[in-house]
């Protein structure tokens, strides 16, 4: 509604300069338009009532919440939980209507996932699945040199593959629906940062997934959105506080010699304070993803950010390399890190 309204003002304001500057045909031509979008925007109002919707990642955070809007708005809620018999899925069970629904659900297994849609299957309602969000993930911070090659296959096996897994077997259920499909992303898909390497490549790799399967899906009516939320580890808990010493107790002797104590401690205690800064509003990217579902023209992407964090990503495409690279190498963090390493101090 906010952007059809958006939509007529642009339009309105185009006719008016037209029309003042003389330009009486194309000004006049234009009021169709305007009609049109206005007619539009009384008559379109979505109907929940009788359309599912699955949701993967349902123990806590945008997933939980996401369950509870949409059992209230009148969807009937597949919520995929890791852990069905925990406080986060019970207190969906507790505390929503009978139309929701809990599923067990990790998404690395194949057969979790095989389980998952034979109990859609069975218990569909008139209209069909309408939606599935593929929200489950992780994240995790390190340095690249203290990664091993498992750290990125459990990173990718739940961002990628995870989303790929729990899409592949819905996708006639959604044609047949016209419905829609999101993906959770992240602003770090393209905004690069140092330590979020692995989590970075996932979500670019989800990005480029679901952008292929939107262009795919379009010609059956389908329509599918990414999510693009900035730092909201505050209040998903997805990004976990580490301690100094379990990273210590975990390098080689190489990597001692390399990363010493003191640094490895500075990190922790910065990374610990960026995740403590994070956005608080957590329906910022609930509402956003209701959009995505229920708007007649859902948005190819939904960025989801503070003013700071959408600058720089609209602005990075565009920047050199060199100029991108000294928003961190000019950083404090970044000067204090050359002082710190491969000082025998702390050692």
């Amino acid at each position: 509604m906010i952007r059809t309204i958006l939509e007529i003002a642009v339009v309105f304001a185009t006719a008016s300069l037209l029309y003042f500057f003389g330009y009486l045909t194309p000004a006049f031509i234009m009021v169709p338009l305007v009609i049109f979008l206005l007619a539009q925007a009384e008559s379109y109002q979505f109907n929940p009532e009788g359309r599912a919707v699955f949701i993967t990642g349902c123990d806590s955070g945008f997933g939980y919440q996401l369950a509870k809007r949409l059992d209230k708005m009148g969807f009937l809620v597949f919520a995929g939980c890791q852990f069905p018999e925990r406080k986060g899925a019970c207190d969906l069970v507790n505390e929503c209507s009978s139309r929701l629904k809990v599923t067990k659900l990790d998404v690395t297994k194949d057969e979790d996932v095989a389980q998952a849609k034979k109990f859609i299957q069975t218990n569909l309602p008139e209209k069909g699945l309408w939606g599935i969000v593929n929200n489950a993930g992780i994240s995790d911070w390190s340095e690249t040199q203290w990664n091993n090659i498992e750290h990125y296959h459990k990173m990718a096996d739940v961002n990628l593959f995870g989303s790929i897994r729990t899409t592949l077997p819905f996708i006639s259920l959604i044609r047949a629906s016209q419905g829609r499909m999101v993906f959770v992303s992240s602003i770090l898909a393209f905004f690069y940062a140092p330590n979020m390497g692995p989590y970075s490549i996932t979500k670019r790799a989800v990005e480029a997934f679901a952008d292929c399967l939107r262009v795919e899906m379009a010609c059956f009516g389908v329509k599918v959105s990414i999510i693009q939320p900035g730092n909201f580890g505050s209040v998903t808990n997805i990004l976990q506080e580490k301690m100094a010493e379990d990273i210590w107790n975990r390098f080689d002797e190489e990597q001692k010699q390399t990363f010493n104590r003191q640094y490895i401690e500075l990190v922790t205690e910065y990374a610990t304070k960026l995740r403590r800064e994070g956005i608080q509003d957590i329906n910022m990217v609930i509402d956003a993803m209701v959009d995505a579902l229920t708007s007649r023209r859902p948005k190819t992407r939904y960025l989801v950010v503070n003013m700071f964090e959408k600058v720089l990503f609209y602005a990075f495409p565009y920047w050199p390399t060199f100029l991108a690279d000294a928003v961190f190498s000019l950083g404090d963090m970044y000067q204090k890190r050359k002082l710190l390493l491969f000082s025998p101090e702390g050692n």
